[in-house]
């Protein structure tokens, strides 16, 4: 069962080896609606730490410095990032040295800085960054502008990997990167005001998530996507009672890469439905593309298992997502086209399996779909959008599986 609350894997992780080349981070995404007009916004607030046992007075920050880089020097800092999506768009950076820093060691987690804090159940900070920062301080990787938010959390329906994000395979640090959704739906309520615009976060219509990832470096391709503003195609009715979540990409476990491995889960009104590689038992399959074009970002991912199948069409706007940073423990900063979003919009197909033959289940539409997309090298599109236009055969604009 993927839908199974584990705190202890949201606790923080930097003991060990990590603690010299290891990175751990709590993510939240919500939506919002400005307090005036009611145009609704999708929001994000991050805790990133990274390597503690490299403290310094001051926060290193490395960010493919090559004079730091040849001096062995390693990034040791806590990172408050947070931002926001669409035409108006931002990720603000507020780093702290680990002297300023108080985080408790075992679940449930702890986290603060300053006037920022993050628990399984609240959070809230600020963060400001003036023009004068972001051209003087390029090592920042930061955008210009003020957030701050106050925030209940309220983590509903989890999404467990199961034993490979486990007490055993953590101590053996096994996953290159690891990862946990104590909240893969999750309610917020309170409020986030953005240069001086006040926006108002709402349990009925929040569309929450909140996870974390750990580990000593980041996966290539890196694929998450992830929703509960879901609707039947089929009735016409808003489900609930359900959140789907896939991620991963490239994992390597004790050295090796498992090529197109993501791991997934639809939780329908009640009824898990997981595809996870690491289950071999349940013969789960994933095939996976992700393409980046002109105008938007494209995903195609089909997941099976003897039960079931689940196929999943997303797509987002370029010009509503951000590329978002992020360093390596050892300084060196290899996504540099990471698109982040959270405004997709896609469907998604169920179907079980009965009798040996495939019945659709539902088919459902997504909206405010979490979604990211990166390899490392990964270069600037150069062939238009897949959009068709007058004369142009639709089956000649869909893209293979890999």
């Amino acid at each position: 069962m993927a839908n199974k609350s584990d705190i202890t894997r949201n606790q923080w992780m930097l003991t060990g080896p990590l603690a010299k080349k290891g990175y751990d981070w709590w993510w939240h995404s919500f939506t919002a609606k400005n307090a005036e007009t009611g145009e609704q916004k999708a929001f994000y607030v991050e805790f990133f730490t990274c390597n503690p046992a490299l403290a310094k007075k001051e926060p290193v920050i490395v960010w493919n410095d090559t004079q730091k880089q040849k001096r062995g020097v390693k990034p040791s800092y806590v990172m408050v990032n947070a931002g926001f999506w669409g035409e108006e768009k931002a990720q603000l950076h507020r780093f702290f040295p680990w002297k300023d820093v108080k985080i408790v060691y075992d679940a449930p987690f702890y986290i603060e800085a300053d006037d920022c804090n993050c628990s399984e159940t609240h959070t809230e900070g600020s963060i400001t960054v003036k023009k004068y920062d972001v051209s003087n301080h390029p090592e920042w990787m930061t955008d210009e502008g003020s957030i701050s938010w106050n925030l209940d959390i309220e983590k509903k329906i989890a999404f467990n990997v199961g034993y490979g994000a486990g007490a055993f395979f953590r101590k053996l640090n096994a996953f290159e990167m690891f990862w946990h959704a104590e909240g893969m739906k999750t309610i917020y309520s309170g409020e986030i005001v953005v240069n001086g615009v006040r926006y108002i976060v709402s349990p009925e219509d929040c569309n929450g998530y909140a996870d974390k990832n750990w580990g000593g470096d980041f996966t290539s391709p890196w694929v998450w996507l992830s929703s509960n503003n879901l609707t039947s195609a089929v009735t016409g009715k808003k489900l609930e009672n359900s959140v789907f979540n896939i991620g991963g990409g490239r994992p390597k476990v004790f050295g090796f890469a498992l090529e197109h491995k993501l791991l997934g889960e639809l939780y329908y009104e009640g009824t898990d439905y997981e595809f996870n590689f690491s289950k071999f038992w349940t013969g789960s399959k994933t095939e996976f593309k992700c393409e980046e074009f002109e105008n938007e970002i494209c995903w195609y991912v089909n997941q099976t298992t003897r039960k079931a199948r689940l196929e999943t069409t997303i797509t987002c706007k370029k010009s509503d997502m951000l590329l978002i940073n992020y360093e390596s423990p050892d300084g060196y900063k290899r996504h540099n086209r990471l698109w982040n979003g959270g405004t997709g919009v896609g469907t998604l197909k169920l179907y079980k399996y009965e009798k040996g033959e495939e019945v659709l289940v539902d088919e459902i539409i997504a909206e405010s779909v979490g979604c990211e997309y990166g390899e490392y090298g990964m270069k600037p599109a150069v062939h238009p959008n897949p959009i068709v236009e007058e004369g142009v055969n639709e089956e000649e604009e869909e893209f293979e599986l890999v």
